[in-house]
């Protein structure tokens, strides 16, 4: 057995769904690859090429700001290296002098009743100690520390003296030393704490020899009494590194002036802010391409959400791509002009013409979208002369211009209305300016002023007219049936129309009857009312080809299906939706309209006819005597299919009245539903009652009670 004939064929909608699937991805590529090309030289890195030691040939901004480590770690260290060291005052120093300087007048003290005990005794001899001897024995008592640092000459007055100036030279070295040392006294201050604790001591009234003493005594229990704190130093020096503020070139700060020596610092910030030649960052470029992507976010989800067929979402999609091209496109042309020195040229562009392209020709929400990528892709393309990636006074001004023009074109826009939003473009873009002016508070000359306010008015005017002149182009070549087109359509100079009013001027009639109820209803069910009004206008053009078989264009005429047999007369009624798809496809009409010619009878039983075919003939079959079809496909279709029966029968009655009326248009549509002329189309059952509504409110209107006028007299006809 052929293993290939067991493999299945592929299914031709998968395959086509595929292929569009592809084609879809293609132009979204496509549109990426367009806004990266347009923004890569406005992200790019700018390089200079410099050498050390060079004199500039030009004043260089820093493109963007950037931590310099260098200067933060050198401020730093400054407020480190300016913290002093920090001590603590120890108490029990003082405590400690105060005690020694205590016990060494206890000694002497101690010495002298030695001397005085030993001469009382009964074994004592009447020789006397000298001075020097009192003092070695004093030094015996002392410790060597202390007898090694203090002279003989000092001790001697001490031993010497009588005991109350022994008191009082005590009492004043004891206080001075505590007076002293009770404040804090680093080494660095010892000598100017001897020096006041001497001061101290000569407002005393010790005699000359014991206050020199006395004096020598303090000077030396005066010590430093305080020690070095390594935590509480370390504290405050790392406190001061907290303080300090990280060091930043700025962006927009000048890095070097015009014929400014380049030296080594200098060279150091141009390279921190990647402005040398051998230094690349591929920052600007991840940057760009996540911006890219999150824009093709918004056109993705717009387009892939949409519910319309694939093809039509391809054809929407390539036009967008088109229209978002050329205008970008515009946008980079004019940018080559910043390089003259004319960095504000961007206000000049007409990139309003995108917004009311996209407004006219796909959506409106859609517009709103392109207005806000047009303004960031704007913002970036015209950042010559700015500090930074993004000329936000440009963004500013785009982004009011286009919602301006988006928002003043409303449902139904001739080419007079396009015109009327450029001049409302160019106000607004004039305020904008204004405003960004004020809040810059800066100072313009006149000229400059007046060149603003003409690239304004010039964007708004150049936007509007350009718009009108690629619209035929677009609607041709995608076969667009747009607002504007609609309306040039149904004017009713327009040829075939007035080959329907010329010809058959009873069809003219009813087809505007038609336009009426439809465009009502699908206005109340949020379809397109004005495609269902002018396409009603041309549903029946094929009754122009046998006008006189038709019964509303039967004036005054004998009826021509009396002379013809049921089956005939079917096909000459149901050939007008033949003719009319031909003549409509001759005049290269929309096909939307083709469409509804083709399917506003949709598969219905033409019921006259059927009948009277078969009281002769048994054996036909109805299937004979419908239309071909097929069955209408969208909303439009079939409220006009709908409208189309309920006028004709309406018209047809005797006596018509609201209740009559409303009952008819039910039962019409009861019948539809019951034939499933209605299965292919989208509408829901909550829609089909508002379309019942809506007619019968329409056909009331038209068909109201009104005056009998009393007939007059002849006499009163002379008169």
């Amino acid at each position: 057995m052929n293993k290939d004939k067991l493999k299945p064929n592929p299914n031709p909608l998968i395959e086509k769904l595929k292929n569009n699937k592809f084609q879809h991805v293609f132009l979204y590529a496509i549109l990426a690859v367009i806004l990266f090309v347009a923004l890569y030289s406005n992200v790019k890195p700018e390089t200079l090429d410099v050498e050390l030691f060079t004199v500039s040939d030009q004043t260089i901004y820093a493109p963007t700001t950037v931590e310099d480590k260098v200067e933060t770690q050198r401020k730093e260290q400054e407020a480190y290296d300016a913290v002093e060291d920090q001590y603590v005052l120890k108490k029990e120093i003082t405590e400690k002098q105060v005690d020694l300087i205590s016990s060494i007048f206890d000694a002497i003290i101690e010495v002298r009743k030695e001397e005085e005990t030993a001469n009382k005794s009964e074994d004592a001899t009447s020789t006397l100690l000298t001075p020097e001897e009192k003092v070695k024995r004093l030094q015996e008592k002392l410790t060597p520390a202390i007898s090694d640092k203090i002279s003989e000459e000092t001790f001697l007055p001490l031993v010497s003296t009588t005991d109350d100036e022994l008191v009082l030279a005590k009492d004043a070295v004891v206080t001075a030393v505590n007076n002293i040392m009770s404040k804090e006294i680093p080494i660095i201050q010892l000598t100017e704490a001897k020096k006041q604790a001497v001061e101290e001591l000569g407002y005393t009234s010790l005699k000359a020899d014991v206050l020199k003493a006395a004096t020598e005594l303090t000077r030396f229990s005066i010590t430093p009494n305080v020690v070095f704190d390594k935590d509480a130093t370390e504290e405050k020096r790392q406190q001061a590194i907290d303080n300090v503020k990280v060091a930043q070139i700025k962006q927009g700060q000048i890095l070097v002036e015009e014929d400014e020596l380049i030296n080594r610092e200098v060279y150091r910030k141009l390279g921190l802010v990647g402005l040398l030649d051998n230094q690349q960052s591929f920052k600007p470029f991840l940057g760009l391409g996540l911006f890219i992507v999150l824009i093709l976010i918004g056109v993705v989800y717009y387009f892939e959400k949409k519910d319309s067929p694939i093809s039509k979402k391809y054809n929407s999609l390539l036009l967008y791509c088109l229209i978002f091209a050329i205008t970008i496109l515009l946008m980079k042309i004019v940018s080559l002009f910043q390089k003259i020195d004319y960095t504000h040229i961007g206000y000049l562009v007409p990139v309003a013409m995108g917004a009311m392209l996209v407004k006219l020709l796909l959506n409106e929400r859609l517009a709103i979208l392109t207005c806000m990528i047009f303004a960031i892709c704007g913002s970036v393309i015209f950042n010559e002369g700015v500090t930074g990636s993004f000329n936000f006074s440009v963004g500013v001004y785009y982004l009011f211009g286009c919602l301006a023009a988006v928002l003043f074109l409303g449902e139904h826009n001739l080419r007079s209305k396009i015109l009327q939003a450029g001049l409302f473009v160019a106000g607004m873009n004039v305020l904008v300016i204004t405003a960004i002016m004020l809040i810059r508070n800066g100072s313009y000359s006149n000229v400059e002023i007046g060149s603003y306010f003409i690239m304004a008015c010039a964007s708004g005017l150049v936007s509007s007219v350009l718009t009108i002149g690629f619209m035929p182009f677009f609607e041709t070549g995608f076969g667009i049936l747009s607002t504007m087109k609609l309306i040039e359509l149904s004017n009713p100079n327009h040829p075939l129309l007035r080959k329907i009013l010329t010809e058959t001027p009873g069809t003219y009639h009813h087809s505007v009857m038609v336009a009426n109820l439809s465009e009502s209803a699908c206005e109340a069910i949020g379809a397109n009312g004005l495609l269902a009004r002018v396409g009603a206008y041309y549903h029946d053009i094929g009754k122009t080809k046998r006008p006189q078989y038709f019964i509303e264009n039967q004036m005054n005429i004998e009826n021509p299906h009396n002379k013809l047999s049921a089956q005939l007369s079917k096909n000459v009624i149901i050939s007008h939706v033949t003719d009319g798809v031909e003549m409509l496809k001759k005049h290269k009409m929309p096909k939307e309209f083709v469409d509804i010619a083709e399917q506003h009878h949709g598969t219905s039983l033409l019921k006259y006819f059927y009948h009277q075919a078969k009281q002769s003939n048994d054996s036909i079959y109805e299937e004979e005597f419908r239309y071909p079809g097929p069955k209408p496909q969208t909303k439009e279709i079939a409220i006009i299919s709908i409208a189309d029966s309920v006028e004709a029968a309406v018209r047809s009655m005797s006596n018509p009245t609201p209740d009559k009326i409303e009952k008819l248009v039910r039962s019409i549509i009861s019948d539809r539903l019951q034939d499933h002329q209605l299965d292919e189309c989208d509408l829901t059952l909550k829609e089909i009652d508002i379309i019942a509504k809506s007619f019968c409110e329409s056909l009331k209107g038209i068909f109201h009670s009104r005056i009998e006028y009393p007939e007059l007299t002849k006499k009163q006809k002379v008169k």
